[in-house]
């Protein structure tokens, strides 16, 4: 808990600065893309351009990752470059890139966590609420990835959350966090709203079936009308308005996605400066 307290005091600070540094000057990270990116790639580059270091674009099918033994590519990365950040599918993949390379190795997302989401989302909350402790979080949707490291962050900081999904899809993590089917009992009293996309990367051929069962979860005016009064919204982007959120609380006052995407920023420039 003292750690990520520590991490999320820095991301605070960074924040409040916003300015330019040399902390990393001379420093190089590596960024290797399976899925598509826009907030997992800018916000790492540009983290690292206002320190002072250099990020390296690397699409996982213009390297030799795609030949050769994951473990030796990444060692020879680990050679160059002062860090590495891997988004990819198979949460394997990432644990096969940190096994062979020497230096620290981020996961951007993988199909079982995405631990960068949950430090912006938390870093979201305490600005907002300033405090973790007697606070409740309604997860609407999907038992994801999103899902798990934000269950793993609430369970670390002492944050009550509630976890909402069709049955069938509920997350492979528990840790402190109440499992339900009911949308209404995750919203209710809630202090923070969360949802995410219905139908993730690599889903595709079940979007027909997931279409069909989310609707219920969708977060809304209703499910918003269930929560404390000042209840903030998040969302992780990209969303599909209109299905797992609405429009009208996606833009709505008590919206906070735009916040909570700004803050990956400054939550990966302290993650980078506490590994490098």
């Amino acid at each position: 808990m003292e750690e990520l307290t520590d991490l999320l005091s820095l991301a605070v600070e960074l924040k409040r600065r916003n300015g330019f540094s040399r902390a990393m000057k001379g420093k190089s990270l590596a960024m290797l893309f399976m899925k598509t990116s826009t907030r997992t790639r800018v916000s790492f580059e540009v983290g690292m351009t206002q320190m002072g270091g250099h990020a390296i674009n690397l699409n996982w099918a213009e390297t030799n990752f795609t030949k050769g033994s994951i473990e030796d590519e990444s060692k020879v990365l680990g050679l160059y470059c002062d860090c590495v950040m891997a988004r990819v599918f198979e949460h394997e993949i990432v644990e096969r890139i940190a096994k062979g390379c020497d230096k620290p190795v981020i996961n951007g997302l993988s199909d079982l966590h995405h631990p960068c989401q949950a430090l912006a989302d938390m870093m979201t909350i305490w600005e907002t609420k300033g405090r973790f402790k007697g606070l409740k979080i309604g997860w609407l949707g999907d038992g994801n990835n999103v899902c798990h490291s934000l269950i793993e962050a609430s369970t670390l900081l002492g944050v009550d959350i509630t976890v909402a999904t069709p049955k069938g899809y509920e997350p492979k993590i528990k840790g402190s966090a109440r499992l339900t089917n009911s949308p209404e009992e995750a919203a209710e009293g809630s202090d923070v709203l969360v949802t995410d996309t219905w139908v993730s990367l690599g889903q595709e051929s079940e979007k027909e079936e997931r279409l069909k069962v989310f609707p219920p979860y969708q977060l809304n005016s209703h499910m918003l009308s269930l929560a404390k009064e000042d209840c903030i919204v998040m969302h992780c982007l990209p969303a599909q308005q209109g299905k797992e959120i609405t429009s009208d609380v996606f833009y709505g006052p008590n919206s906070r996605i735009f916040q909570e995407s700004e803050n990956r920023l400054y939550t990966e420039k302290a993650l980078l400066l506490k590994l490098i």
